[in-house]
């Protein structure tokens, strides 16, 4: 079987979650099945990369992104079956899937009628990307939602969708390369940043956006305990606005409490690895989030994590053993940063749990969460997808 892999995201420019997921998929699922990449960005090896029209480079965003999606689908042919990520993605899918015959498979990672915030950032492109969204998951043949949660927002999202197409395949964690690294507990990288290997150090790692919560872990982190080393590897805002709103924050923040680190470049793996070994707990404090990678990255370098209790998360996070869930509404942001700072505090008052909280998070994220697992659970989408398409054997239509 051959499949035309459709992403933005993808080595070495990788934005968020979904090019992490990508990368990793791509790696195990070329053992089982023939993959050609198409990705957007500078060109690299391993890949076919597609480019927006020069003639829209002043145009909205997402009117220059479905230029490089028309590219995309015409690149496509060849392929059994079209499997995309994101909005970004989903029209070329479904228009390769439509021009050259074949299954289109999505993977829904967000969903485009959860972040309303991203008007803000889009202005009327966010119409055209819940459109193509829309359009994406209506005809797709399979869609692959990341957790049970992502599931139920899409089929509440997307009501028309048969549910009978959609199925969850979560995310993974290469346990190989996110590990628990003693080197970092007193290694450079805390040396570098000032930081204290022996006083409690609570960690965030995520771009700047309302959808990562950023705002109430900085309000939060004003009740932590004097002790507590915040550090927030946090960079790519969504806006100027936002950028602006969160300089502010930090400002006031470290002259109220002090002990703040900001990162605010995209640091290699090895070094956010040494840090998150480093961390007594991990902040996750997302508004949104159909399943959250960093969750398991720091589950499986053996760091407690404190989390919102939104989306996929509570199928990440086990309360009480490999973590701290804090309770999310929308309604009352006070409430949820005055618990998040609350449960911080308690996981850093009891090092020797917060420990065996770590221990747990990488057994859990050893047995529930590998790749090779996720890579046969994706090729039997495939066969779904394959079947349906066209009523035939998967294995007849792979060998033709």
């Amino acid at each position: 079987m051959r499949v035309a892999m459709m992403t933005r995201e993808y080595p070495p420019e990788i934005y968020g979650g979904a090019g992490v997921h990508v990368t990793e998929l791509v790696a195990h699922l070329s053992r089982l099945c023939t993959v050609d990449v198409h990705c957007m960005g500078t060109p690299r090896e391993g890949a076919l990369v597609h480019r927006p029209d020069d003639a829209l480079a002043a145009a909205n965003p997402a009117l220059a992104m479905l230029s490089a999606e028309l590219r995309m689908a015409a690149a496509a042919a060849g392929a059994d079956v079209a499997h995309s990520h994101t909005w970004y993605t989903g029209l070329a899918g479904h228009l390769a899937g439509e021009l050259h015959g074949m299954p289109h498979v999505l993977t829904a990672h967000s969903l485009e009628p959860r972040r309303p915030w991203k008007a803000e950032q889009l202005g009327g492109g966010y119409r055209i990307s819940s459109w193509s969204e829309r359009n994406a998951v209506q005809y797709a043949d399979a869609v692959i939602a990341v957790s049970a949660g992502m599931r139920a927002d899409l089929l509440a999202a997307y009501p028309f969708v048969d549910p009978d197409r959609v199925h969850v395949v979560r995310n993974g964690i290469d346990t190989d390369v996110w590990y628990p690294d003693p080197a970092g507990r007193a290694g450079s990288v805390l040396t570098g940043l000032g930081l204290d290997p022996d006083a409690p150090i609570a960690m965030f790692v995520g771009r700047i956006t309302r959808q990562k919560g950023v705002d109430h872990l900085i309000a939060a982190a004003h009740d932590f305990d004097p002790s507590v080393q915040l550090v927030l590897c946090a960079g790519a805002p969504d806006t100027p606005e936002i950028a602006a709103d969160t300089e502010r924050a930090v400002a006031e923040l470290s002259r109220a409490r002090g002990n703040v680190h900001w990162i605010r470049e995209m640091l290699p793996t090895a070094q956010v690895r040494e840090l998150l070994s480093a961390a007594t707990v991990f902040v996750c404090p997302s508004v949104y989030e159909p399943l959250g990678i960093v969750n398991l990255e720091a589950m499986a370098t053996e760091t407690a994590v404190v989390a919102s209790d939104v989306g996929g998360i509570p199928e990440v996070v086990q309360d009480g053993v490999t973590g701290t869930l804090v309770h999310y509404n929308s309604y009352e942001p006070a409430a949820f940063e005055h618990a998040l700072a609350d449960a911080v505090n308690k996981v850093v008052a009891d090092r020797d749990a917060a420990a065996e909280m770590g221990r747990a998070g990488r057994r859990r994220a050893i047995a529930e969460f590998s790749w090779a697992q996720i890579a046969r659970e994706t090729m039997a989408v495939y066969e779904f997808a394959v079947e349906r398409y066209t009523g035939r054997p998967a294995g007849d239509y792979a060998r033709r």
